[in-house]
């Protein structure tokens, strides 16, 4: 890990000296100057700096634009002032051109370093946090949600469309096809990316408790109250709350949320106070809420409320060509966290895997791929390895390609034919031990065709750094 490194820009030697020594013994990288014009110089370079513990008056200049151009060079380094002259107007410049505190001359060395200890665990918060973010924001970009269907593709063009409103959406699907995820990828492509996603189960919550846990409460508001209390949708301000299941809220809750919606504030529960709150609000549901709204489960202002801008996500059997994709993507993830050496899935496994209604959806293949990835734990997962209910679709009742029955709803063509062809060219090598020229002799295949295709198809042996095999 690198070593922090520090400048210490002061006119004095003696306390130059003094703090280059303290921060040595703490194995710290100090730089040391007595000018402005001097620390330019020393600073420039590749490597970063971390800290900077600056006199405000120097011979030639002052400190604080001397943080400013120091800060243009790296951002995100923290600077501590050093004054001998303290006022309340200097330390008010310094804090507000970015400095993380203010010393007044003469101070106590061991004060000082504590400081320096605390600048330096929050520059290192501060760039965990960026990458946490960085993280986040690339996992939930578009091409991180799994599919080349059709129907995917449309929502995913229609999520990318309003992702730059803050419209209000309704999220409409099966349980496990995803709701969550779209909705997070809505946020983290939005102008709101950098301020909170806070989403909330409403059916996962009792509802004499979900008042609170969305709008929250004051300390002695009914009993168990020992405290105040600020609600989802506050946490939310200046970002994205999600209400998951958002059809099993109880009708009371319904026109509390409504007023919400309408005029972007509530009161907490035991409060008279008005709390306004800016918060995009994307509510999914597996219900179908034009039915419940009929039958008077769900008030009709209410759904209008939210049904601004509706996306509806297919159930995983109006989207089978995207099941080797998705078999694909979870194999991949499930063999690296595990440390196992799973290769893929046999074409009489795909079959009969295309062939499932997939009632859970995606979260039920997600589920299956990682228990396959640990209960068989290396090679090709053929049709034996899964589960009986995964075996006894039309599809996956042939023994060889020669009998495989078309699901009635169709399935796609290319996926099975590469499939099969992957299938073919992992069992060859498995068999001769990667051995690329046997393989070919297996396959009556010219061996450049053999390795173009192993190419084509990113096909690895187990263990290596490059996309997990697949068949």
């Amino acid at each position: 890990m690198r070593t922090n490194r520090v400048l210490i820009l002061d006119d004095e030697s003696s306390l130059r000296t003094a703090l280059f020594r303290v921060l040595d013994r703490k194995g710290l990288n100090v730089l040391t100057a007595n000018r402005i014009e001097e620390a330019r110089t020393i600073c420039q370079g590749d490597t970063p700096l971390d800290l900077a513990i600056v006199d405000l008056n120097l011979p030639d200049g002052d400190g604080i634009e001397f943080m400013g151009w120091l800060k243009s060079q790296y951002p995100s380094c923290e600077v501590v002032i050093l004054t001998g002259h303290g006022s309340i107007e200097s330390a008010i410049r310094a804090t507000q051109k970015g400095a993380f505190h203010f010393v007044t001359k003469p101070f106590n060395l061991e004060e000082l370093m504590s400081l320096v200890e605390k600048a330096l665990t929050h520059k290192k918060l501060q760039a965990e946090n960026q990458q946490l973010r960085s993280e986040l924001n690339k996992k939930y970009k578009f091409d991180q949600i799994i599919g080349t269907s059709d129907s995917i593709q449309s929502v995913l063009r229609l999520v990318e469309r309003v992702a730059d409103s803050d419209s209000t959406v309704l999220v409409t699907g099966e349980s496990g096809t995803g709701k969550e995820l779209i909705a997070r990828a809505i946020h983290y492509n939005s102008p709101r990316a950098n301020g909170p996603f806070v989403p909330i189960n409403c059916g996962a919550i009792p509802s004499e408790l979900l008042e609170s846990e969305l709008f929250g409460h004051m300390k002695g508001a009914f009993t168990g109250a020992i405290a105040n209390r600020i609600g989802r949708f506050e946490l939310a301000d200046g970002g994205t709350i999600f209400l998951d299941e958002i059809g099993d809220l109880e009708p009371s809750l319904q026109v509390k949320l409504l007023r919400a919606l309408q005029e972007k504030s509530f009161e907490p529960v035991g409060s008279t106070k008005t709390i306004q709150v800016n918060a995009r609000v994307i509510a999914a549901t597996n219900v179908d809420l034009e039915k419940a709204v009929e039958t008077g489960r769900f008030r009709e202002d209410l759904y209008y409320r939210l049904n601004v801008i509706p996306i509806a996500i297919p159930a995983l059997r109006e989207r089978r060509a995207d099941i080797p994709l998705l078999l694909k993507h979870f194999t991949d993830h499930f063999t690296k966290a595990k440390g196992r050496g799973i290769l893929g899935f046999s074409p009489e496994a795909l079959n009969g895997l295309s062939a499932y209604q997939w009632p859970g959806n995606i979260r039920e293949l997600e589920n299956l791929v990682e228990r396959l990835t640990i209960l068989k734990g290396q090679g090709i997962v053929d049709l034996a390895d899964l589960p009986p209910k995964y075996r006894s679709g039309p599809a996956s009742a042939a023994a060889d390609i020669g009998s495989v029955e078309i699901p009635e709803n169709g399935m796609d063509f290319n996926s099975a034919v590469d499939a099969y062809e992957n299938a073919l060219i992992l069992r060859a090598l498995e068999k001769t031990g990667w051995n690329r020229n046997q393989a070919a002799l297996l396959l009556r295949l010219n061996r450049t065709t053999l390795v173009e295709k192993i190419k084509k198809k990113g096909l690895r042996p187990p263990g290596e750094e490059e996309d997990a095999i697949f068949s």
